[in-house]
């Protein structure tokens, strides 16, 4: 069966450095200091270095060839806000493009610009014994962004329990599968899509678009600073590893069924879409600040191993306490509940949220920039000609 090819380029971005929120592993409440826009405390705004990064990738993004067709973006507000410079700057040339138009009676070629919002780019969370928060609705998203659309049925949902990297990837392959069938069934002929999402989506989304997924997936492949940028181009017939039909998709994601996504064999270099090459990973070179705030599926196991170690060393705290206990009140120890005792010890362990989007291991909560030394207030001060940015000019504390 031959298929129809119209999208020859994507392009990727990660969002910019956000605010930061913290979870109970044992409730699953989630808390931050900032206030979110949304009212969802795993739903941060960028922090004020996140909107300079947000300008300059906007910059970047106007002068990029060939020139962006499409977007797509994650739900979350801190991509959306992150893609607002280069969407109103985008909006604001394609009126002047009108407007010229309509006095030269030329006719207008220009589409509308317009952010499609899919859960399935949003954010990974690991497999947890409770709900993860999941992002607001499109009527609230959109009082914030004026040129938001989503599907009235969304391609994936990511499971509110969380995912195994393993499940991450094919959640990923098979929204991006279902995207590029979209854009090339698509009558207004897009070339190029745009996509902003988050750390560990953005290495998922490089693997299942070229089909390479390492033995070890902690290896560093995909790169993913904030606000970095990659390219990948659609394989031409008779390179790379050539899938017949349609790409070996059967199975469809069913609502009813939300935690079963189907395994639409991507991998083996085979990749979705027919696959593609990456000719531009995690470029930063547009970036005041260069290469920041990288992650990798490594940090997700250390975060894991961290929070093993420490309920471990609790379990051993308490039950030395219960030994004593023991001892001075003759309490036999087989009247404890380990259960309880692991339970209680657990429950004073807060845990902060590093699965696929926070940048870093250590103290999130202000940020150095000691290449340059300078922070976030010397660089609120630098001279930028921003693009308008909605909801991103408050100088957030972190």
């Amino acid at each position: 069966m031959s298929l129809l090819r119209m999208l020859e380029n994507i392009y990727v971005v990660r969002h910019g450095y956000r605010s930061n929120w913290v979870v109970d592993p044992q409730t699953g409440t989630y808390s931050t200091t900032v206030k979110s826009p949304t009212g969802i405390a795993s739903d941060p705004a960028l922090a004020s270095y996140g909107v300079q990064q947000a300008v300059q990738l906007g910059e970047h993004l106007l002068q990029v060839q060939p020139p962006v067709d499409l977007i797509y973006s994650s739900p979350f507000y801190r991509c959306l806000q992150t893609l607002s410079p280069f969407t109103d700057a985008l909006a604001d040339r394609q009126a002047k493009i009108d407007l010229s138009a309509l006095e030269t009676d030329a006719p207008t070629h220009g589409r509308k610009v317009r952010v499609n919002v899919e859960p399935g780019l949003g954010e990974f969370y690991g497999l947890a014994r409770f709900d993860h928060p999941s992002p607001a609705s499109i009527e609230v998203l959109n009082q914030h962004f004026p040129r938001l659309h989503a599907e009235k049925s969304p391609i994936v949902v990511p499971s509110k329990n969380g995912e195994s990297i393993t499940q991450l990837h094919d959640r990923v392959a098979y929204c991006l599968s279902e995207l590029i069938k979209r854009a090339d069934a698509d009558p207004s002929g897009p070339k190029t899509l745009l996509i902003c999402t988050h750390a560990a989506s953005m290495i998922a989304i490089g693997r299942a678009l070229t089909g390479r997924m390492p033995e070890d997936e902690t290896e560093e492949d995909f790169r993913c600073f904030t606000c970095s940028f990659s390219k990948f181009t659609r394989r031409q017939p008779g390179k790379g590893v050539e899938v017949d039909g349609d790409w070996g998709q059967e199975a469809s994601w069913d609502p009813l069924e939300p935690d079963e996504v189907p395994d639409i064999g991507w991998r083996g270099g085979k990749g979705v879409g027919g696959g593609w090459e990456c000719e531009i990973n995690g470029d930063c070179s547009f970036l005041q600040g260069g290469e920041e705030r990288g992650w990798n599926f490594e940090m997700e196991r250390q975060r894991i191993a961290k929070l093993e170690q420490e309920e471990t060393e609790a379990l051993t705290k308490t039950n030395g306490k219960y030994a004593t206990l023991e001892n001075k009140q003759g309490v036999d120890s087989q009247d404890i509940d380990l259960h309880d005792i692991v339970t209680n010890a657990a429950q004073s362990l807060p845990l902060r949220h590093f699965s696929g989007d926070e940048a870093f291991l250590h103290n999130p909560n202000t940020f150095n920039d000691k290449k340059n030394n300078t922070t976030n207030s010397d660089l609120l001060k630098a001279n930028y000609s921003p693009a308008p940015v909605r909801d991103g000019g408050r100088d957030e504390k972190l």
